[in-house]
């Protein structure tokens, strides 16, 4: 037991990049006791471990894992979406979606599963193969697989990188092994034309997100939203995903695709 949460920790130290005497230091431990819980000579305490945990940015989930190996109860509850205490927070999140309208947003989990999405979304994922609607619905292959969104997005390869430099960085937080498969397959899908790989002047805001619907071509910003201080697991993996028109266009496009309920 000792010896796989100190290979767990070595692990972690490894990835933050951070040497064994400065994680010591930072989490007022001595670098012996800190060597010794590493090589599995010494059993950590369930204090040490959440020291060290906050010290090199480890996700709630993993310091649940670290606890667990240890042999500690976990420090962070999850529960179901539709579980009855989250009530207030499904209901909150359905609010913000539909207050969105006639722009897109949706929610998505920490393996970009979509969890929710308003009524906006429809005409963006029109035509697409009806197999990449089937739950649970993955929002990177729905964007990016080539029966999926990517065969109206005007600059894929743009936004394919801007899309998978996200992605990169949370696999290197994280080192989620889901992340990881879905980032090899995503070097399955169409790249897009070369000449568009280098981001355009768009008035120094951020990347857009082009699409063509017919001889019209929508242009959004995406903005994600976390939770600022979750302590249920679920809380923690959720986010708010929100295109905003990047033009007066786009607005009035989206004005006339989605009208009031």
């Amino acid at each position: 037991m000792a010896s796989e949460v100190g290979a767990m920790l070595r692990d972690w130290r490894a990835r933050r990049r951070v040497s064994q005497l400065d994680l010591a230091l930072d989490a007022d431990v001595s670098a012996r006791h800190l060597s010794f819980v590493e090589t599995g000579r010494a059993r950590p305490s369930r204090d040490l471990l959440l020291r060290l945990s906050e010290q090199l940015d480890v996700p709630r989930r993993d310091q649940n894992a670290l606890l667990l190996a240890a042999g500690f109860a976990p420090a962070f509850p999850e529960r179901d979406l539709t579980d009855p205490a989250l009530d207030a927070v499904r209901a909150a999140l359905e609010t913000v979606l539909t207050a969105h309208e006639p722009f897109p947003a949706l929610i998505v989990d920490r393996h970009m599963t979509m969890i929710s999405a308003n009524r906006a979304l429809a005409p963006l994922i029109e035509g697409v193969d009806p197999a990449l609607l089937e739950p649970p619905v993955n929002v990177l292959r729905l964007t990016l697989h080539p029966d999926g969104v990517s065969k109206n997005i005007v600059n894929l390869a743009e936004w394919r990188g801007f899309l998978l430099r996200a992605l990169d960085r949370e696999i290197a937080q994280s080192g989620d092994t889901t992340l990881i498969a879905l980032r090899e397959e995503m070097e399955l899908y169409p790249k897009g034309p070369a000449s568009d790989v280098r981001p355009r002047d768009f008035a120094g805001v951020a990347v857009p997100f082009r699409y063509q619907r017919g001889d019209r071509i929508l242009s959004f910003y995406s903005a994600r939203t976390v939770f600022g201080s979750p302590i249920d697991l679920t809380l923690d993996d959720l986010a708010l995903e929100t295109f905003l028109p990047a033009d007066a266009q786009t607005a009035e496009a989206m004005r006339v695709l989605c009208p009031p309920a």
